[in-house]
């Protein structure tokens, strides 16, 4: 017998039934997202004391998280260049500056290191900050070579404290709940995923001296880069990897200086194919010459899409898929001429208020934000001793692809990456 509105008891009843797993879905991300009660840190409930190691731009981000999470100070902050001390001081005011950051190691109030020098300097101050019993927190990628890369995550997984890889995209609510999206095989066959990064800048940074900007502009030379697809490539490589629960088994790729012919020798435009077991495989492609279209990630499958862009998530479903029940609830939007659903990650929140999830379309995430994320995991990883997301494996592993791809641009070729080079 249909009701008034025309809904007939089977439709009312597989809405229903839809609703029941939307709530039992939603909530289930948020168990997975929300730890036990933070435990007090050691000390009778003392702050996290964080230390930051290298005050470029990604050590200045860095220093910006902390000033906004709770308990959280910096009582120190290091960089070679001194200089760079000042700028960081306005913001961690009661932090002491050094030149050498083996000084601050050995202090007592200091129990969190973040390491956010350049790449190719990583191994040694990890090494040394897990030595003298640190939590640390690495910028992703770990390291320049396989070498390292190793050295850090085998020292970060014999470690008794916490060791997170600067994975910031799989630290996400987003990520997260689209993880448990995916389980559910909403994509049913993945067919293709596709990344990519476009933002036009010359990835230059000036410097009052020669001697300076060489030194600022690391990631501009070969010697000591890893390029547009290591440094950037990495994160959403990364999240593909957690998604597909496996790494790629060969890459192929190219690139060029396109736009930028100003001495360096990275190139400024690069394309990749990561191949995954079973066929799947993900294009990747970058460039600094052009911001069209920014950057996202796309999950293609046989019933359905899930599109990623700043820190959102949308489900498209294929015409011939099948009803999920719970699409009814969710707020839509245009993208081009598709109709997105949105994917919300605080749906049981709003389910607990008597609100609607998706009744309306998060706003996007800025870098800063997403970086909030990844430092908020960290220090309740310290607080409750569980292990991050983004633990010595995952930053490894996704370390490896990275440089293996990065190897597959500068010399234009397929190269096949073996299992056991994954293996820790």
């Amino acid at each position: 017998m249909a009701d008034n509105s025309g809904m007939d008891r089977r439709q009312f009843l597989t809405m229903g039934a839809g609703a029941m797993m939307f709530s039992m879905l939603a909530a289930e991300e948020l168990r997975a997202q929300t730890p036990a009660a933070p435990a007090p840190p050691a000390g009778g409930g003392a702050p996290v004391n964080c230390a930051v190691i290298g005050l470029g731009a990604q050590g200045r981000a860095l220093i910006d998280s902390l000033a906004r999470a709770a308990n959280a100070p910096v009582t120190a902050v290091c960089d070679t260049y001194t200089p760079a001390h000042t700028r960081a001081l306005t913001v961690a005011t009661k932090a002491t500056a050094v030149q050498d950051y083996k000084q601050l190691l050995g202090r007592a109030d200091v129990s969190a290191v973040f390491v956010a020098t350049p790449t190719h300097q990583h191994k040694q101050i990890v090494l040394d900050a897990i030595a003298a019993g640190k939590h640390v927190y690495c910028e992703a990628p770990l390291a320049y070579t396989i070498e390292d890369a190793k050295a850090i995550a085998l020292a970060g997984k014999a470690s008794t404290r916490i060791f997170q890889s600067g994975l910031t995209q799989r630290m996400l609510p987003i990520s997260t709940h689209v993880r448990k999206f995916i389980e559910t095989d909403v994509l049913s066959k993945v067919a293709q995923i596709r990344g990519q990064y476009h933002r036009k800048t010359n990835w230059r940074r000036a410097a009052p001296t020669p001697e300076r900007e060489q030194a600022l502009n690391w990631r501009l030379s070969k010697a000591t880069s890893l390029g547009l697809v290591g440094e950037l490539g990495i994160q959403p490589l990364d999240l593909m990897n957690w998604y597909l629960r496996s790494t790629p088994v060969a890459v192929s790729g190219f690139g060029g200086i396109l736009a930028w012919q100003d001495g360096r020798d990275v190139p400024d435009t690069v394309q990749c194919i990561f191949e995954y077991p079973e066929g799947v495989h993900l294009a990747y492609d970058a460039t600094v010459a052009n911001s069209f279209d920014g950057k996202y990630e796309l999950m293609m499958g046989s019933d359905s899409a899930i599109y990623l862009r700043d820190g959102r998530g949308w489900l498209i479903k294929e015409a011939d898929a099948k009803a999920l029940g719970w699409e009814v609830y969710a707020h839509k939007d245009k993208l081009g001429d598709e109709t997105g659903i949105a994917l919300v990650a605080d749906a049981s929140k709003q389910l607990a208020l008597g609100k609607e999830p998706g009744s309306s379309a998060p706003p996007a995430m800025t870098d800063q934000a997403m970086l909030n994320y990844a430092v908020d995991g960290f220090l309740s990883a310290i607080r409750t001793g569980k292990k991050p997301l983004a633990g010595p494996t995952e930053g490894y592993q996704s370390t490896v692809a990275v440089i293996k791809a990065n190897e597959a641009v500068n010399s234009a070729s397929r190269i096949t990456i073996a299992k056991e080079l994954y293996d820790l």
